[in-house]
């Protein structure tokens, strides 16, 4: 594990969700480097246990909880299992999302509102409780949430996903104002289009779109994972140390104003 002093999470245990690919994945890799141990979890068992290999062939301690964060019992397994393993909890990366087509409000049924909503919100309620409880018993630490620039405007046809990702700028505000005293930081990323599996496949079904988005954009592209890692490590780590309840961007500019 890398103690250098000039790395970001230098001798930090760190608990990231969402991590079999995207925006998680590339979290994973860049945590380890940055100096810190982490666990992984995700429901893809596969991926997972391949990309831990991947970081321990660099030389970083890493593992991996197999878990779907709808399921309180299976976050509150994989914090235990953190704790249990490394002693404690410093970091998380509440990253784990759900996001589909876009769909007309009036057309969209209680099964696809209740997916989005379950994943995106009750996800992120689920790892903070069980995050916060593990902190506090450890004096402290810092929490980093997956928003959306979802969550801080309205674009048309994602009714649920809107309202999922401002729901977790709220989350991520009140966890903050509630624990900012007790040594714990909460704070949002906010995502602009990434480069991720899901969002390459919306790509391959609606020619032109990336190119309108772009236009959109002041930083005319697509963010790449990694992008979005390094500002989750940032926000995670000591040199954000005044930085709580916030919600960062990482858009290119298109939520400017």
């Amino acid at each position: 594990m890398n103690k250098d002093n000039s790395s970001l999470l230098p001798g930090k245990v760190a608990l990231i969700t969402g991590a079999s690919s995207g925006i998680g994945e590339a979290s994973a890799r860049v945590f380890a480097r940055e100096g810190a141990t982490v666990v992984l979890v995700a429901r893809r068992e596969d991926r997972l246990k391949s990309l831990v290999e991947e970081i321990r062939a660099t030389g970083a301690e890493a593992d991996y909880v197999v878990a779907d964060v709808v399921r309180a019992e299976d976050t509150a397994r994989a914090v235990a299992h953190t704790v249990r393993r490394y002693g404690r909890l410093d970091v998380a990366f509440n990253n784990a999302g759900y996001g589909v087509g876009r769909t007309p409000l009036h057309l969209m049924g209680d099964d696809l509102y209740d997916q989005i909503m379950d994943v995106n919100v009750r996800g992120v309620w689920n790892c903070l409780r069980d995050e916060i409880g593990a902190m506090l018993a450890s004096g402290g630490g810092a929490i980093v949430n997956t928003s959306s620039v979802g969550g801080l405007l309205a674009t048309p046809v994602a009714a649920p996903y809107v309202a999922s990702k401002h729901a977790v700028i709220g989350l991520t505000k009140a966890a903050a104002a509630e624990y900012a005293a007790q040594g714990i930081r909460v704070n949002a990323v906010a995502p602009g289009t990434t480069r991720t599996e899901v969002v390459g496949a919306w790509f391959a079904q609606n020619p032109g779109i990336e190119e309108a988005l772009h236009q959109a954009t002041p930083q005319p592209r697509t963010a790449e994972p990694v992008e979005i890692a390094e500002a989750a490590a940032w926000l995670c780590s000591d040199r954000a140390s005044f930085v709580t309840g916030a919600t960062m961007p990482v858009d290119g500019g298109f939520t400017m104003v």
